[in-house]
């Protein structure tokens, strides 16, 4: 990416953020295959890249590419300090009356500063340009009201770049099995995620409307276009790895009213003929993208609230442990070793507690963590941050 002598300092007022060329956008996912290909090739994962700014959610504006870069310096021949991408999300905010308002957060990814430049301040540079710049992005689209990360290397060093981990950065984690579905979970396909996913904002938007003690709340809407964007990602590498796609998008079990259902994606960070044993921990699996409990109100409380009674959720009880065996089943026939239930709400945990399924709660402190800087009205960093609810995996990019 050029040569190290002669570099402009972190504080240099001739740095500025840009956009990057399709040819730079190579340079960078080919210096940043090596963390993030997974179990793609270098070649495939720069393919990935380019199909996934396709797709619904990234094309149109929906991702912009940003690099740290001097301003004097032409494109194709500048030295790239930093680089990263952001996601324009589709986000609602509410306040304790319930009154509510539209507006988008920024979701961050691939921050990379190349191995030979760092420890000389350009990543921190590049965060603090992003968070002033972010704030005023793409505004035809509606209001900022914040933007957010998930970081690999812990907690400290964004925090000290002003994105908060959240308080809730724990999920569950539930070994794979060789098994029959049970018959009352029902599959879901790709043509009928467009209606769940209609249900379950309007179900958010009721949720959120609700008064609440909390001040402020703010939640990633599980759109579609989300949930399109991580099945074209699984599906890239599921044809990469067995010759096919998966025709299975998540289960449903319950009568109306009363049902419980997930939508999941099958993630493989290296292959699964790969002869190194994996650890609790390790990334790959079925990750469950959405889980949805109707009638769950513990969704729109303060994290760890529980219910007063679970004996009232009875019928999604059982709903809930026939979607998660389902689940666990659906990890086994596709060689992935367990399930991840990203932050689930307070009735959710209470109701798996006595469903007899085997479950691990891990704490994220050095992966996945979720970190997120939001704005007051008046454009500046809010100091008394909103929670954040419904943080599951779709939210993730």
């Amino acid at each position: 990416m050029g040569s190290t002598s002669g570099l402009l300092n972190s504080d240099s007022p001739h740095l500025h953020l840009a956009q990057p060329t399709p040819e730079e956008c190579n340079q960078i996912w080919t210096s940043t295959a090596a963390s993030w290909k997974d179990s793609l090739t270098t070649t495939l994962y720069i393919d990935q890249n380019w199909y996934l700014s396709t797709v619904p959610h990234t094309k149109d504006g929906g991702i912009t590419h940003w690099v740290l870069v001097g301003k004097d310096q032409s494109p194709n021949q500048r030295q790239i300090f930093c680089s990263c991408e952001s996601y324009r999300q589709r986000s609602l905010v509410a306040d304790e009356k319930g009154n509510i308002e539209e507006g988008i957060v920024h979701g961050i990814a691939s921050v990379f500063c190349p191995s030979e430049l760092r420890g000389r301040g350009y990543g921190t540079r590049h965060m603090k340009e992003l968070a002033m710049v972010l704030y005023g992005w793409q505004a035809e689209h509606g209001k900022s009201i914040g933007s957010v990360l998930y970081s690999d290397i812990g907690k400290e060093y964004y925090a000290r770049a002003g994105w908060l981990p959240d308080p809730g950065n724990g999920h569950l984690i539930f070994p794979s099995i060789k098994m029959e579905k049970p018959v009352v979970a029902k599959p879901i396909h790709e043509s009928e995620l467009e209606a769940l996913c209609l249900r379950d904002e309007a179900m958010i938007r009721k949720a959120m409307a609700t008064p609440s003690e909390v001040r402020k709340r703010v939640v990633v809407l599980p759109d579609l276009d989300h949930m399109i964007w991580h099945i074209r990602k699984e599906d890239f590498v599921t044809d990469y790895l067995f010759g096919k796609n998966p025709g299975v998008r998540g289960v449903i079990a319950g009568s109306p009213g009363k049902q419980v259902w997930a939508v999941w994606v099958r993630r493989y960070f290296k292959h699964p003929d790969n002869p190194v044993k994996a650890e609790l921990d390790d990334a790959s699996g079925l990750y469950i993208l959405r889980l949805v409990v109707e009638g769950d109100e513990t969704t729109n409380k303060p994290y760890g609230q529980l219910p007063l009674s679970t004996g009232a959720y009875l019928k999604q009880a059982a709903a809930l442990k026939a979607v998660l065996q389902a689940a666990q089943a659906e990890a086994a026939e596709w060689r992935l070793d367990r399930v991840k239930l990203w932050e689930p709400s307070p009735l959710v945990e209470s109701l798996l507690r006595k469903s007899g399924l085997d479950a691990i709660r891990v704490e994220r402190t050095e992966t996945f963590v979720s970190c997120a800087q939001w704005y007051s009205e008046d454009s500046d960093v809010a100091e008394d941050a909103p929670a954040w609810v419904n943080n599951e995996h779709y939210a993730w990019c």
